[in-house]
């Protein structure tokens, strides 16, 4: 009988990331893959994004659906809760010989700590990171510490997850996943992109993908005002918004995207979800990507394109040199902004080297998985000491 695998994704982006590796497992056919999809993809606020999934001929297997009304703190916590409970129920009656999960966000600790519970051992992937403006920072690491396979996007973060006190014979620097859909995607060109946008791009453009810090949501909504203020001072400049994941304060970042966006309609348009194809097509024909999002740091750089990051939302993450930070300060973004255009700046970016690798990280992955499925049972790990002999 073949060993069953099964893959969690709660967003468009995260899905996105994992859709090489699930392809290589589908290719591949020496395991029975269950697709499980839960959160922003069964919400209707959010695009209802296995829509997406289906597309791409993935067969879903399961949907949890676990999002509370809302984007409070109270709302999270339900989520959270409901996740627990809605994927023990799964568990209780069936379970994986491996449970593959990417990244830091609720939606993904509610099913891991599921899984934890029912002893069935978990592959992480993009853990040792550090977010230090957001929630997702915390969750991110008891991720890691309920996991057994690890599968890291730099050295750096290695090293972190082995003072997190894992066996380093089970944590593996494959680079970020990410790159990957670059080099292999057939990115749309720029007539057919803007068919598929209904949109015209003008001579300079700016992506925009802005999530709120869930550690300071007392300031991400004037944050967020301060980084549309700053736009205005760029009225040559078509703008091209993507909606926030599901989080405290995510409802009122999207309200005012759609404000502003109504007030610039000749200049700015706002999607909740774009898809991967669309959203690499699109950073590929802008001039630069502009807030706090993480591919704006991961993947970005891999275009030779410059990102404006700003605030404390990925503070820790590690970086290329064609990444600007730039503080919650309309004055300092919109100088960001203009160093991000010129052509001095632009130029550098061409040949800026992205720390989080060349690609081919599925296959990485992939065959790692492959060589130690057979050695997961044993789930009980040692607390492992860095500079202990």
């Amino acid at each position: 009988m073949k060993k069953r695998i099964w893959v969690v994704t709660g967003s468009r982006a995260e899905y996105g990331l994992l859709k090489p590796l699930i392809k290589n497992i589908i290719e591949d056919g020496k395991f029975a893959l269950e697709v499980i999809v839960t959160g922003q993809h069964l919400d209707s606020r959010f695009g209802l994004t296995f829509k997406d999934i289906e597309k791409d001929g993935i067969r879903i297997s399961k949907k949890v659906r676990m999002l509370a009304d809302g984007d409070s703190q109270y709302s999270i916590a339900q989520s959270v809760g409901l996740g627990i409970s809605k994927f023990g129920a799964i568990f209780a009656k069936e379970k994986p010989d491996l449970l593959i999960v990417l990244g830091d966000r609720f939606e993904i600790f509610a099913a891991t700590s599921a899984a934890f519970i029912f002893k069935i051992p978990i592959a992480h992937l993009h853990g040792g990171e550090l977010t230090s403006g957001s929630m997702d920072d915390v969750f991110r690491h008891a991720v890691t510490k309920m996991s057994i396979l690890h599968f890291v996007s730099t050295s750096e973060y290695k090293r972190r997850v082995v003072q997190l006190g894992e066996d380093p014979q089970r944590v593996f620097n494959v680079g970020a996943i990410g790159i990957d859909n670059i080099k292999q995607a057939k990115l749309l060109p720029i007539l057919e992109l803007e068919k598929e946008l209904k949109f015209k791009l003008g001579k300079r453009n700016i992506l925009v993908t802005f999530h709120p810090a869930t550690l300071e949501e007392d300031k991400c909504v004037s944050s967020f005002n301060q980084l549309l203020l700053a736009l205005d001072d760029f009225k040559d400049v078509k703008i091209i918004f993507t909606k926030p994941n599901v989080d405290i304060g995510s409802l009122e970042i999207g309200k005012m995207i759609d404000d502003y966006v109504k007030r610039n309609e000749d200049r700015a348009k706002a999607f909740v979800s774009l898809g991967t194809l669309k959203y690499l097509s699109l950073i590929k024909n802008v001039d630069a990507v502009i807030g706090n999002s993480s591919s704006g740091i991961i993947e970005v750089p891999s275009f030779g394109k410059p990102t404006v990051n700003i605030g404390n939302r990925q503070k820790g993450r590690i970086r290329a040199k064609s990444v600007i930070d730039s503080k919650s300060q309309m004055k300092q973004i919109s100088n960001s902004i203009k160093k991000a255009l010129s052509p001095e700046f632009a130029e550098f970016c061409k040949s800026v080297n992205n720390p989080y690798g060349n690609g081919n990280t599925a296959r990485k992955i992939y065959n790692l998985i492959k060589r130690d499925i057979n050695t997961l049972s044993n789930l009980q790990k040692i607390f492992y000491t860095m500079g202990e002999k």
